[in-house]
């Protein structure tokens, strides 16, 4: 089986473990190949936080250039695509929010795009090493958070966000065909 076809597998539902296993099988990924906008989706291994970016209107991220990342991108109700600045999220407490909670705050972020955006670019790219492989990483300006990236193919890549004192998340990006 393909990565593209395994990742279909996994994305309808999966474990840690097995997440895990499959980014570990994918190959690296430099710094310099990520340059675009990327629409993210999660990929559900039972993570605390697996369905509060998407319901919130989590978009993806945007690499500029190596030194100039959007690490998150939402999309409020009118369709527009914004930068939040990542200090403003509740990173630590997102696991704790009920799911009653999540679900009636759909979009919850677009609401509350005046107090979240931002203009600057809040990360960058890096080489770095994690489960043993030298891969693009994306480490936040202002937080303990590295996300880390593997090739799926051309145009997908997988994500495990590396914050510290939390179990790994792992979502999907998917380049965007207009830039």
């Amino acid at each position: 089986m393909n990565a593209v076809a395994e990742l279909a597998v996994l994305e309808q539902g999966t474990d840690p473990e097995t997440a895990l296993a499959f980014f570990d099988a994918l190959p690296a990924v430099t710094c310099a190949e990520l340059t675009g906008r990327y629409r993210g989706r999660e990929l559900r291994t039972g993570h605390p936080m697996d369905g509060l970016l998407e319901a919130s209107g989590w978009y993806g991220k945007q690499f500029d250039d190596v030194d100039h990342v959007h690490p998150l991108l939402f999309r409020n109700r009118g369709g527009e695509i914004f930068a939040v600045e990542p200090r403003k999220m509740p990173l630590g407490v997102a696991p704790r929010i009920p799911a009653a909670v999540v679900d009636r705050s759909q979009g919850a972020v677009g609401a509350l795009k005046a107090a979240l955006q931002t203009k600057k670019h809040r990360a960058r790219l890096r080489a770095v090493e994690y489960r043993g492989v030298v891969s693009a990483g994306m480490v936040y300006d202002h937080l303990p958070i590295i996300d880390v990236f593997r090739r799926v193919d051309a145009d997908t890549l997988l994500g495990v966000m590396d914050l510290r004192g939390s179990a790994p998340y792992v979502f999907v990006l998917q380049r965007d065909e207009v830039q």
